[in-house]
């Protein structure tokens, strides 16, 4: 059985986006929690307590939530205004996850 780097490759090769597992919500809303809620406002309500933080369930008007998988998983680091946010990297599960719970609270 292919391992999920083999799988990737093959469908980079084939033309074809990857097909990734789809993630629990519960377990990104957990990350968020952790990693985000300092600046951005994670729920469906509320503002960001980092004003020019973006509330998370605004991030698709900005971008595709699935173009964000590369970014999470190489390190992502992002400036806003005087406020820089820490550099980190998800593992896979994690941006599965964390994508999964961006779904969710994006409409």
């Amino acid at each position: 059985m292919l391992d999920r780097h083999a799988l990737i490759v093959l469908a980079l090769l084939a033309g074809t986006a990857p097909a990734f597992a789809a993630g629990v919500p519960a377990r990104g809303k957990d990350l968020a929690e952790k990693k985000c809620a300092i600046c951005h406002a994670i729920g469906t309500t509320g503002d960001s307590p980092n004003p020019k933080s973006p509330p998370f369930r605004t991030l698709s008007q900005r971008y595709p939530i699935d173009s964000l998988q590369e970014a999470l998983a190489e390190g992502i680091t992002v400036g806003h205004e005087g406020v820089e946010m820490p550099e980190f990297r998800m593992e896979p599960r994690e941006i599965d996850d964390f994508l999964a719970f961006l779904k969710s609270i994006n409409k």
